[in-house]
């Protein structure tokens, strides 16, 4: 029997939504081991003059306690 638990990360890029997803992965998978996946909850960009200057995203990690 595992058990998994999830914590709510924010995470942004001036490349895209999927280069903020794997940013915010990439970084938290170096303090946490055995993740198993990711719900994007929050999908958000920041403007700047009339353009998209920031891609941000708030998340739901889900790894398992061993």
């Amino acid at each position: 029997m595992s058990v998994a638990k999830t914590s709510e990360i924010s995470t942004s890029s001036s490349k895209s939504f999927e280069d903020a997803v794997r940013t915010g992965i990439r970084k938290m998978s170096k303090t946490v081991q055995n993740i198993e996946g990711a719900w994007v909850k929050e999908q958000k960009v920041v403007v700047k003059d009339g353009e998209v200057d920031e891609y941000r995203v708030t998340m739901k990690v889900t790894f398992v306690v061993k």
